[in-house]
């Protein structure tokens, strides 16, 4: 048997805020695990200068609006705020949630918005993935309650940097997201609580090997870390509809529906059955944890047989 979570990361762009609300509410009610958005300040499928709201703050108006799911950005882009600020701001999710803040963090990918904002974006993506890795760390200590001094030559500079008041978790989680099998997979295995990875099931189940070895090397046991995949789905008891609908969702979002994705079967298109046995395959290389993206309008239907239909028919196995 399988006990699958599922999470929700809404899009936010190219919707409205009572939209944004209600379908976030709706996630909350219906029992999901975690409810994700983007940290982006462009649009990032299609026209850029779609409209698009910012994550945090998001998040913050979410924890006054739900109950029960876990906040987490999906995921945070490392290069927009300093790591004290963010571990403030994660702090201050974690109280008015009553403990149920995630600090997800990336290496950040998009120019666009880094070019158009002035935010600095390093000369690589080796060098904002060393960012990355000494701001988790920082990260990390902060929210544990400790105090952090940058190390000379690093890219921060802390200097003795303790914050109050502590979060309302004893240990508030850390996502990573990337796939990144040589820097971001080893900044994972030092100091992250769970994974987020995308690709083909054989894609990732080969990367959870290559964890798996980092884990080790770091003394830390194989289930320190939980392994989440990032899915795109719709589901209708026919998959035809099902493709149509997801048409209908990428051209609000300006986006034509990409046919080699369609062709390598992502986004997951069809009926509960169908797109149950897909998400098998995922939890057979090792990820029991699937947050599933959904772009505007957010699609209801979906959202109801997900958790409802799907579900249990990955956990009956």
């Amino acid at each position: 048997m399988t006990n699958l979570r599922i999470g929700i990361n809404l899009w936010s762009q190219q919707t409205t805020w009572p939209e944004f609300l209600a379908a976030a509410q709706r996630v909350d009610r219906l029992g999901y695990d975690s409810l994700w958005t983007w940290d982006h300040i462009h649009a990032i499928f299609g026209d850029p200068q779609q409209p698009i709201f910012e994550g945090y703050t998001t998040l913050a108006a979410w924890a006054m609006a739900t109950t029960n799911v876990k906040l987490g950005l999906m995921v945070g882009a490392n290069t927009f705020r300093n790591p004290g600020l963010v571990a403030k701001s994660v702090t201050t999710l974690d109280h008015i949630s009553d403990g149920r803040a995630v600090l997800g963090i990336g290496g950040a990918w998009f120019d666009y918005e880094h070019e158009h904002h002035g935010i600095a974006f390093g000369k690589s993506v080796g060098e904002r993935l060393d960012w990355l890795d000494e701001s988790v760390a920082a990260m990390r200590t902060l929210l544990d309650r400790g105090t952090v001094t940058s190390p000379p030559g690093g890219h921060y500079a802390f200097d003795a940097l303790h914050q109050e008041p502590d979060p309302v978790q004893d240990h508030v989680p850390i996502m990573i997201g990337g796939n990144g099998r040589t820097k971001t997979l080893r900044t994972i295995a030092r100091h992250a609580d769970s994974w987020n990875g995308f690709g083909t099931p054989d894609e990732l189940g080969e990367l959870n090997r290559v964890l798996d070895g980092y884990l080790a090397e770091e003394g830390r046991s194989l289930d320190s870390v939980e392994r989440t995949v990032n899915l795109w789905l719709v589901i209708r008891d026919d998959p035809a509809e099902a493709r149509r609908e997801w048409e209908r969702e990428m051209a609000l979002n300006t986006t034509p529906p990409d046919e080699e994705e369609i062709a390598q079967q992502r986004p997951i298109l069809g009926n509960p059955e169908q797109v149950a046995a897909r998400v098998r395959e995922y939890v057979a290389a090792g990820f029991e944890t699937a947050l599933v993206e959904l772009p505007a309008p957010y699609d209801a239907e979906t959202i109801e047989r997900l958790i409802g239909e799907v579900k249990p028919l990955v956990d009956a196995g």
